[in-house]
């Protein structure tokens, strides 16, 4: 059994490839994934998002606002109100981002603050991206006391450095399909490296599909490519990855429900 701990699952295209939400769950069921975790990247996005997902419970949700969204829109009070929801289990998509927007780098530290401290008083973990801000992003979550609730470090394509620092605190590393493509060499240094019990595995669909499929739009059914090439940096069997991730999914994510 497997888990794809981070996918958009409003963002697929269900004109071209799926015929539905149903259809793709089915798909990846086919190859032993069980449980997903439909993440939030805007408010606005949000209640439609959950009215997809609603009726099926092996789908759980999180709420925030992706750093390189902030400009459509923060109301710290509407996302309080939505991550209170039950099946709600994580805070986040949130984080730093100045590879792409280092203008608005005082921006997104303020609202990376506010995520941080409603998943403290939640008691609901979160969800992080980082890139090019790996000092900000530690920084921010150690005055905030994210150790409290905890989380995961997304998509992770940082230094090892980093990947051990966001451990000590309690948090995850989660591994994309950028781990299989041929250039990422320091990130399979990384997986190599890092403890089995400190991993989950994310299609960050529809994004970054991995190899063999690179090129196509990326789905959940994928994060079994994912799985297979971690076993094979780190000399395990496929089933030993799919256990380990799997209980590291749902013990971070305490909220929800096998």
């Amino acid at each position: 059994m497997l888990v794809d701990s981070h996918c958009h699952l409003d963002k697929l295209d269900y004109d071209k490839l799926h015929t539905g939400i149903d259809d793709v769950l089915a798909k990846a069921k086919a190859r032993g994934v069980d449980y997903f975790l439909s993440v939030g990247v805007t408010l606005n996005s949000f209640p439609d998002m959950m009215a997809m997902i609603e009726p099926h419970e092996n789908v759980f949700a999180s709420c925030g606002v992706h750093p390189l969204d902030i400009e459509a829109g923060f109301d710290y009070d509407k996302l309080k109100e939505y991550a209170q929801n039950e099946r709600v289990v994580a805070i986040g998509e949130t984080g730093l981002d100045y590879h792409y927007q280092p203008e608005l780098a005082e921006q997104q530290k303020e609202v990376f603050r506010q995520h941080v401290r409603l998943a403290v008083e939640l008691n609901k973990p979160l969800i992080i991206h980082t890139r090019m801000a790996r000092e900000d992003t530690m920084q921010i979550l150690r005055e905030e006391g994210a150790e409290k609730c905890g989380g995961v470090l997304h998509c992770f394509t940082e230094s090892l450095e980093m990947a051990r620092e966001a451990i000590e605190i309690g948090f995850y590393i989660s591994i994309s399909g950028i781990v299989t493509f041929n250039k990422a060499s320091d990130l399979k240094h990384v997986v190599s490296e890092l403890p089995l019990e400190c991993l989950l595995v994310e299609t960050d669909s529809p994004y970054l599909a991995p190899i063999p499929h690179r090129g196509k739009q990326n789905q959940p059914a994928y994060v079994r490519e994912v799985a297979e090439y971690i076993a094979l940096l780190k000399g395990v069997s496929v089933e030993e990855v799919e256990a380990v991730t799997t209980k590291n999914f749902f013990t971070l994510f305490s909220q929800a429900k096998q």
